[in-house]
């Protein structure tokens, strides 16, 4: 038996040495770090649309999971279920971008959208009013280099997914335990 054979890790070996169980403690601790990004801006007055809370719950999923592999140890399934959850965020944060540069119409409720106004009486319109959230959707409220925090998140979330899916695929080393 080989040297690099006795001393293997027992569990898949994905990147460059690094462990498929690191490798998806570190995405875990990626979307922790978005989401403690997230609520620093909102600690710092940024309130978060709908869209943005939406984006929150697959980075909260996907540092779950992470916490898990790290705690309980690295499944397959587990880390599949974190790329799962990347990807939503993804996808969330390029939907949230594409409403914000007007390529296509976010949520009405959210984005200023007018439509049924004419059936409505005064009343109920000032109902929908007072009851309408205060953070618009479709505004960008932060950027840098002409990126939103959304465009961000989408850029981040698509590393993570990266990582995920890195960890998903790690190879087992000749002689190594599941």
């Amino acid at each position: 038996m080989a040297l690099a054979d006795r001393y293997a890790p027992p569990y898949p070996v994905a990147m460059n040495g690094f462990s498929s169980k690191w490798i998806a403690v570190l995405a875990g601790a990626g979307s922790a770090a978005l989401l403690a990004a997230a609520l620093g801006f909102q600690s710092l007055g940024y309130a978060p649309c709908e869209l943005c809370i939406l984006q929150r719950w697959p980075h909260l999923a996907a540092a779950l999971i992470g916490a898990s592999i790290w705690a309980f140890g690295w499944k397959r399934w587990l880390a599949a279920l974190g790329l799962l959850a990347a990807l939503c965020a993804t996808g969330f944060a390029i939907y949230h971008a594409g409403v914000e540069l007007k390529l296509w119409a976010g949520p009405q409720h959210c984005s200023g959208g007018v439509s049924g106004l004419a059936g409505m009486s005064t009343q109920d319109l000032l109902t929908a009013l007072e009851a309408a959230p205060v953070v618009r959707c479709d505004q960008i409220a932060w950027s840098l280099f002409g990126i939103s925090m959304a465009g961000w998140n989408a850029v981040g979330s698509a590393a993570l997914s990266g990582l995920w899916l890195a960890s998903v695929r790690g190879r087992k080393r000749a002689g190594a335990a599941a």
